[in-house]
């Protein structure tokens, strides 16, 4: 047996066949819900991997997974592991010409699609001539084109339960296309082996890796059950895929929402007991702090442990008032990437005033780009990571030779993250390096303002971006939505308050107020939009 994520979750199954693995509501609010042991995951994506392969996909080839949250995905995900085929998320946002370029630039030979998406994928296909099988999840609506595609129902009735995979490998791949919020989306192809080490916590996140791939499920077999995963944004994001694989390999439960809406995420945490939900930042902890504070109000969320945040940071507001609703919860911002995995968890004196600190694991470092040698206390580097890391970019030969590089003998990735340590080892993360507002000579970093921002207790959300300045080259713009039945800030009410916790290069020379900020559907930051909000109001008379 190898580290193969196939390999391992078999190994799971046949220790805690009976157990529940995957619970899935569908539409929120209905009442309608699917609920699979092990041992029915297993068959549902045995049948899967079986229909690929009867349907001419080899192994190495890749299949598009273009859907919603749902047992589909995961089924599909799962499939495709065990048929040695790659699954490659698809953001169900992009619309045609974003389509075509991701099915071209992944080499996509299969798609499994919503039904909802017809229109977009008969659309986006005919400049896509890879994709030779479609499988398509539910019944399109009257109006939409005709596409050739086997019903989803249909290719399971056909694929065999049972197992009879060939041999798998430690070397297949896993690739997960990045958001693309500062560029054209880029596929991470990922070893499953080190994906397993930097992206699932070698079987054990918050302990010690296992020493043998069968030590995984020897370690289920002698556990308990009692842990609930709720990974809470869209699968498309490997995020909440690699959380749901994680609750798999501890042989623990993994609850699914189709969408989030914040009153249906409280019902779930108290029916189904939600020990751990995972989630992105202010954008989805602010909507359930909303709801527990007003129409909500009562819910029991007491079997609640932890609440951790990746891709954007919960700000120190937020988290109290949070911590406030549900005290025991334990509310962790962790740090990671699509190229490094897990890298550390933020420290409780992360905050406004000294910034987003981690504690790195000992394959982290910040480094000189130029040289790859650590950098001295205080100096900003870029963070890097060694060992277990992606083998590149598909198709992107360029930006995989600007990322990754080999030191002594040991591969390592270079993260687009800038950030300081200090004498204790102890790293402050300054932000994206791409996202870097240079005024007037010095650096200004969006995160660490925005965090100023979001104490503000009239500011609900925010984001900074750089805006042409013919005095400092750029100045920094704070674009700003106001919690409901605020009274509007003034640029001096917001220089004001910033003035306490940052630099006065950093503080925000403009100020645009807007009904609602633009993110992800994961709630990541939208930079680009927010830079053009800016700029746009800038040349306003």
């Amino acid at each position: 047996m190898e580290y193969n994520l196939a390999d391992l979750f078999e190994s799971v199954v046949d220790v805690v066949p009976d157990r529940e693995a995957l619970v899935y509501i569908d539409h929120p609010g209905t009442g309608a819900e699917r609920r699979l042991t092990f041992s029915e995951l297993d068959a549902a994506a045995n049948r899967i991997g079986h229909h690929l392969i009867d349907s001419g996909i080899r192994p190495g080839e890749h299949v598009g997974l273009h859907l919603y949250n749902g047992i589909e995905y995961l089924q599909t995900a799962l499939g495709c592991l065990k048929a040695r085929v790659v699954p490659v998320n698809v953001n169900y946002r992009y619309v045609e010409d974003e389509l075509v370029y991701l099915y071209r630039d992944a080499d996509l030979v299969g798609l499994v699609f919503d039904a909802e998406f017809t229109e977009r994928v008969a659309a986006a296909l005919p400049r896509a001539d890879t994709v030779r099988h479609l499988l398509r999840v539910g019944a399109p609506g009257p109006e939409a084109p005709s596409l050739t595609a086997v019903d989803f129902a249909d290719a399971e009735a056909s694929g065999s339960p049972e197992r009879g995979f060939p041999a798998r490998s430690a070397d297949d791949q896993f690739i997960i296309y990045t958001g693309g919020t500062t560029g054209m989306p880029k596929g991470v192809m990922w070893r499953q082996e080190d994906l397993f080490f930097s992206g699932l916590g070698g079987g054990a996140p918050t302990g010690e890796p296992v020493k043998t791939p069968e030590e995984l499920a020897e370690r289920v077999a002698v556990g308990g059950d009692g842990i609930t995963f709720f990974p809470t944004p869209p699968l498309m994001h490997g995020t909440s895929t690699l959380t749901a694989f994680i609750g798999f390999n501890f042989g623990q439960r993994v609850v699914l929402h189709r969408k989030f809406v914040p009153e249906e995420v409280l019902r779930t945490i108290e029916r189904e007991k939600v020990t751990s939900m995972s989630l992105v930042g202010d954008a989805m902890l602010r909507p359930l702090i909303d709801a527990l504070g007003g129409p909500l109000k009562g819910t029991d969320c007491s079997s609640l442990y932890s609440v951790s945040s990746s891709g954007a940071v919960m700000s120190d507001t937020v988290r109290e008032q949070f911590q406030a609703l549900v005290p025991n919860v334990m509310l962790l911002n962790n740090f990671g990437s699509s190229e490094s995995g897990f890298n550390g968890t933020a420290t409780a004196d992360s905050g406004p005033e000294r910034g987003f600190r981690i504690r790195v694991n000992s394959r982290t470092q910040v480094v000189d780009p130029a040289t790859y040698e650590p950098v001295p206390v205080g100096v900003p580097g870029r963070i890097a990571q060694r060992g277990h890391v992606p083998l590149g970019y598909y198709n992107d030969m360029r930006k995989t030779a600007e990322t990754f590089f080999e030191k002594d003998g040991e591969r390592w990735v270079l993260l687009g993250d800038m950030a300081t340590v200090d004498e204790e080892g102890v790293v402050t993360v300054l932000g994206r390096g791409s996202q870097c507002i240079n005024t007037g000579g010095e650096k200004v970093y969006p995160e660490e303002v925005e965090q100023a921002l979001k104490a503000h207790p009239d500011v609900y959300d925010a984001l900074v971006a750089g805006v042409p300045d013919a005095k400092w080259g750029n100045h920094v713009a704070a674009v700003v939505q106001l919690r409901a039945g605020a009274a509007l800030l003034s640029l001096e009410d917001i220089q004001s308050h910033c003035r306490a916790r940052l630099a006065g290069y950093k503080i925000p020379r403009q100020l645009v107020v807007t009904d609602t900020i633009q993110r992800s559907p994961s709630g990541k930051a939208d930079y680009r939009w927010a830079r053009s909000v800016a700029v746009a109001a800038s040349q306003r008379p």
